[in-house]
């Protein structure tokens, strides 16, 4: 039995109502490209969710023992529809203000879990 690992994220959209919504039709189901889909689980990714609350995202994503932030990173570069669909993306969000320099997605800290 392989090993689940969960990861979570935040980023920030702009804060304008219509650029929102439209980032919502983006992924709701069956909306986002299959490029992006099939690219997401060529990497070792088992289940992903996004979250919003007002203009704040979290991602949660389950991930397999196959799944590294290097690779996926090499894999993304090397993908002209992921590099086209972040680029889109680029226009809906914004950094979080501490962020590191070229950074979108900040891991967050687990900070309890229920036992």
């Amino acid at each position: 039995m392989s090993a689940i690992k969960r990861l979570c994220y935040s980023c920030d959209l702009k804060d304008d109502p219509q650029l929102i919504e439209k980032y919502k039709e983006y992924h709701a189901a069956g909306n986002a490209w299959p490029e992006i889909t099939r690219s997401i689980k060529d990497a070792g990714i088992i289940d992903m969710e996004i979250y919003l609350t007002g203009n704040r995202l979290f991602m949660i994503m389950e991930v397999d023992e196959t799944f590294d932030h290097e690779k996926k990173a090499r894999m993304d570069a090397e993908n002209p529809k992921v590099k086209e669909w972040e680029k889109l993306m680029d226009t809906f969000q914004q950094r979080l203000p501490w962020a590191e320099n070229g950074q979108k997605w900040v891991p967050l800290e687990q900070i309890f879990k229920l036992e």
